[in-house]
């Protein structure tokens, strides 16, 4: 399950990308010591109910480097892989708010900008409701220093929705004030993700904002998926294939409704 896979940008010193380079040893040891699963040996186990061996590569987030540095490498080595696109970005020329996190954190001292989240938020922003459990299971498996750590779960798992995507502006507006210009080369074109479904890739789901889904109500649990299916499915002309990644992944992030 990858996502930043890019060389190395001394601008963002402290940013966690995957080299390609080392993406393609990875890729050679998957090789070499698994196997890689065929396509069509992945889409027949849905009727076998047989799990085949071997490796699948997923790639999330919808970013332009998985353009620019996987395909052309999964390409001239005839395999195939599924991407799961978030799409709000088509909509809004704006990152993300996870992402907006990958670059404030990537291109600055944590210490730094954790100081400024303080200075604009108080308690009345702070969603209590599940605030132990988050506090419990998220980034348990991440390696972060003490304010990286607070940052993120700050922003993505203690801040009520209704003032996140506020204080991610003030936050942008602050250390990133030409954000516009920087969406373009941060995720994939309609065209790009046109090109690779047409090239045998799969082109998967991954919501319009990246939320964690639990936080939500029912329906707009209903709205983040339908929306983004809908999307995906004009862009490509039919998607082949319906197939969903949760954001965030852990079990803390979805429920029964979702």
């Amino acid at each position: 399950m990858y996502h930043y896979v890019r060389p190395f940008n001394p601008e963002f010193p402290y940013f966690k990308n995957l080299h390609i380079e080392d993406f393609k040893n990875q890729l050679d040891y998957f090789q070499d010591e698994y196997g890689l699963v065929s396509k069509q040996d992945f889409l027949n186990c849905f009727e076998t109910n047989e799990i085949p061996k071997g490796v699948i590569l997923t790639f999330d987030d919808g970013l332009s480097c998985h353009y620019n540095y996987v395909f052309p490498e999964q390409k001239k080595r005839k395999l195939w892989d599924i991407f799961y696109v978030p799409t709000y970005s088509f909509f809004e020329n704006k990152i993300l708010d996870v992402h907006r996190t990958h670059l404030l954190l990537g291109k600055y001292n944590a210490y730094d900008v954790y100081c400024y989240l303080q200075e604009i938020v108080n308690d009345t922003m702070i969603d209590s409701s599940k605030l132990q459990e988050f506090k419990q299971f998220t980034y348990a498996s991440q390696i972060n220093d003490e304010h990286t750590l607070k940052f993120k779960r700050m922003i993505n798992y203690f801040i009520d929705y209704r003032f996140k995507t506020k204080i991610m502006d003030d936050l942008m507006g602050k250390f990133f004030p030409d954000e516009s210009d920087l969406c373009k080369e941060f995720y994939m074109s309609e065209e790009q993700i046109r090109e690779m479904h047409n090239e045998n890739m799969i082109i998967g789901s991954h919501t319009v904002n990246h939320p964690v889904m639990s936080r939500l109500s029912k329906e707009n649990q209903k709205y983040e998926i339908r929306k983004s299916f809908d999307f995906l499915n004009k862009i490509t002309g039919s998607l082949h294939h319906s197939t969903f990644c949760y954001p965030y992944g852990g079990f803390h992030s979805f429920n029964k409704e979702t």
